[in-house]
């Protein structure tokens, strides 16, 4: 029996603030896998960008913008509705389509050689589509005169550039006139529809990823 006048030591208070060992081992580790994530996040952020960069390369690739940009400044044309053209043609291949259009507008050759007469190309050659330069401003030319033929009217000119003039205006006049023109309604080629939807769903995406690189910055 301990008597009154005894004191006991505080060694058990001592004890008491120090962390037992399992205890320690535990935030080691916790810290340790905390330093972990967070050195994977960074290094997934300081990655991501290039990644993206290439994916987007694959998926929505762009060439040849700065002659894109020429055309449009001359041709009076949003840069980005180039490069959908361009994209939904060719993916910017030079191709050759089943049906005779060349290069990456994918021009067919009496196309190509009526808007040689109307723009003074004297010495063009359907070989010429091969060349990026010609068949970009070619092929922008052509993209300014049905929409100025259309009255302005985009859908009606992206349609016409897939199907035809003269397909696009017999589905006009069934509609009633361009006001009551509706795409998805009054085109009844599939393939036209389909192009029309994506030109116009590209275009967004070229301005929206590519903002510098089409001039928009």
């Amino acid at each position: 029996m301990i008597g009154a006048g005894t004191r006991t030591r505080p060694a058990t208070r001592r004890s008491a603030r120090r962390p037992s060992r399992a205890v320690a081992r535990r935030r080691r580790i916790g810290l340790l896998f905390f330093a972990v994530v967070l050195g994977l996040g960074l290094a997934f952020y300081v990655a991501r960008a290039p990644v993206e960069r290439g994916i987007r390369e694959i998926t929505l690739p762009l060439r040849h913008e700065d002659i894109i940009r020429q055309q449009a400044r001359e041709k009076g044309l949003d840069p980005a509705l180039i490069a959908a053209v361009i994209f939904q043609e060719s993916k910017f291949e030079d191709r050759t389509s089943s049906a005779g259009a060349l290069g990456m507008m994918q021009l067919l050759p009496d196309t190509a050689h009526f808007i040689a007469t109307k723009t003074g190309g004297v010495r063009f050659t359907t070989a010429d589509l091969s060349t990026p330069q010609i068949n970009i401003a070619y092929g922008s030319w052509y993209l300014r005169y049905m929409i100025d033929r259309y009255g302005g009217n985009k859908t009606l000119a992206i349609a016409a550039y897939n199907a035809g003039e003269h397909n696009v205006d017999n589905w006009v006049a069934r509609a009633g006139g361009p006001d009551n023109f509706d795409a998805a309604r009054d085109i009844p080629f599939p393939e036209t529809r389909g192009y029309v939807a994506s030109v116009l769903d590209h275009e967004k995406q070229y301005r929206k990823h590519y903002p510098r690189e089409l001039g928009f910055k």
